[in-house]
């Protein structure tokens, strides 16, 4: 139940200060390579875990960040990985989602990890991960569709697979206020969407869905002191801004307002108009209304998660971010995303769109097509990347002279190439 837990603690004690961000040297960060941490959770403001993607490291703290140990990385569980997500339901049982075909499950605590392997259909990636109550978890995925969800009600003995075609292309988080209610969200082919389940996930109601194909309602956000404030970040494809949406009457209705970066992706308020927002390309900005305005911080750096915890607060990106009451004066130089390497040839083009793209490891890619102003026009391919190659694609071309924008989705980000015709 992420962002839940402590947080009437939280709001009572940062109305009596003012916090800031700082970058944690304690954990190796490996961001000068481009890649990032995209998740982080803690138990309480002590016992954490943190979760590297590219490089498939997982580290643990007992001291609040002070150290880490490391726990697991690809080379101790056999093979390449990309860690999406990292949740526990106590100090000893937890879970880790990957970008994959692989989700995992510890009994003590991180010491060793087990492969779960009793999941029909095996899922290509767990995306979100959420526990509730003692024994309750669920998972959703894949941002490059299908999407599913995923559920255990047993400490993860025991697995459904529920097929959620029907409502959205692709989930990217999961988040439940008990072990019966919560939300999912995603896109589907009108855009960015939101579904709720007060049935444990038997039936889903949407409750949002935007209206620009290609966007996601990437992470979400529901405020304890007031559980019927939610919060969710939309990531878009530019030239259209990333945005905030914000409900005030559980999911009934939305605003929603811009954010400076197209890609944002991490989102966390303490009330109902003081948060903070970040994404691929930028590092912490802080609103107090709402997001109808933002300041740039300038600390942080490709943001994907805020977890609140006691009266603190992390952040995963380039490396792991605490929040406190102290000023930071931490050297630490930050790193944006490193873009893969893409080639257009010829460009103008003629009747052919010719693509060759550098991956640096395995991947995913979801490449789309779209008008120069934003607006989406197809999904030229769906592809897997077993390894470290570079790939060519080769598409038809049936469409008037002009401008376009392709779009790559990939477990790193997204970027986009513009081409002419």
């Amino acid at each position: 139940m992420r962002n839940l837990y402590f947080f009437f603690i939280l709001v009572s004690n940062l109305t009596l200060a003012q916090y800031n961000w700082t970058p944690l040297t304690t954990i190796p960060s490996n961001g000068a390579s481009g890649q990032r941490f995209d998740d982080v959770f803690f138990l309480d403001e002590n016992i954490g875990w943190a979760a590297n993607g590219g490089f498939g490291d997982v580290y643990k703290t007992i001291d609040g960040g002070a150290t880490w140990t490391l726990q697991a990385n690809s080379a101790t569980l056999g093979s390449s990985h990309y860690f999406r997500n990292i949740e526990f339901l106590n100090a000893n049982i937890g879970f880790l989602g990957t970008l994959n075909n692989k989700f995992y499950k510890t009994v003590n605590g991180g010491t060793t990890w087990t492969q779960v392997t009793n999941i029909f259909p095996n899922p290509p990636a767990i995306c979100g991960l959420d526990c509730v109550g003692t024994s309750t978890i669920y998972g959703c995925g894949a941002y490059f569709s299908p999407a599913y969800v995923i559920k255990s009600t047993d400490s993860g003995a025991t697995w459904q697979y529920i097929n959620m075609s029907t409502y959205a292309d692709a989930l990217v988080e999961v988040l439940f206020i008990d072990e019966n209610t919560g939300f999912v969200s995603g896109n589907n082919e009108n855009g960015p969407v939101i579904l709720k389940t007060t049935n444990g996930g038997t039936t889903w109601t949407t409750i949002y869905n935007g209206t620009i194909p290609g966007e996601y309602v990437w992470k979400l956000q529901i405020l304890a002191s007031n559980p019927n404030v939610m919060f969710g970040s939309v990531e878009s494809v530019a030239p259209n801004p990333g945005r905030i949406i914000k409900s005030v009457n559980n999911g009934v209705t939305w605003t929603s307002n811009t954010f400076p970066d197209v890609d944002v992706q991490a989102i966390g308020f303490t009330s109902e108009t003081h948060g903070w927002m970040g994404g691929h390309h930028t590092g912490f900005y802080e609103t107090n209304n709402s997001g109808a305005t933002w300041t740039n911080l300038n600390i942080g750096s490709n943001l994907n998660r805020i977890f609140f915890v006691g009266n603190i607060a992390y952040a995963s990106g380039t490396t792991i971010y605490k929040m406190s009451n102290t000023l930071s004066n931490v050297d630490f130089e930050e790193q944006d995303r490193v873009p893969l390497k893409v080639r257009v040839s010829p460009n103008p083009i003629k009747d052919k769109l010719n693509l060759e793209i550098d991956f640096i490891a395995s991947d995913h890619l979801r490449l789309g097509l779209y008008s120069i102003d934003g607006k989406f026009i197809k999904q030229l391919i769906l592809d897997e990347i077993a390894s470290a190659e570079t790939k060519k694609y080769t598409f038809d071309f049936p469409y008037p002279n002009g401008t376009y924008i392709v779009n790559l989705h990939t477990n790193t980000g997204r970027q986009s190439v513009k081409v002419t015709k």
